[in-house]
């Protein structure tokens, strides 16, 4: 008895017709994932820099910061002491406002 070489192979077993879903899948999962990156790398780097701070900030004698925070052409530092100090970007002092921490009644 001879076999037939063209005779239709047999039908794929469930867990193997599964395996190949799953890798395809995986595949799948894997191409969104690199797409995903490299759209937040682009998006991330299309925004100009942010302004760079003073490499130092000199602060009034006995001062303690807190807190820092910029804007354009600025930045403020939060004292221990609850004042808020604003610098120019070349690091000289504008203004030192008094922070009110009472509370308020109504």
């Amino acid at each position: 008895m001879q076999r037939d070489l063209m005779a239709e192979p047999a039908a794929e077993p469930a867990n193997l017709r599964l395996l190949r879903r799953l890798v395809t899948l995986l595949l799948v999962v894997m191409i969104l994932g690199l797409i995903t990156l490299v759209g937040l790398i682009v998006i991330r780097f299309a925004r100009p820099p942010a302004p760079a701070l003073p490499a130092e900030i000199t602060l009034p004698e006995g001062t303690k910061a807190e807190a820092v925070t910029q804007g354009r052409g600025w930045y403020a530092v939060v004292t221990a002491d609850q004042r808020l100090l604003i610098f120019d970007t070349t690091g000289t002092l504008r203004q030192d406002i008094a922070v009110d921490t009472a509370p308020t009644t109504d």
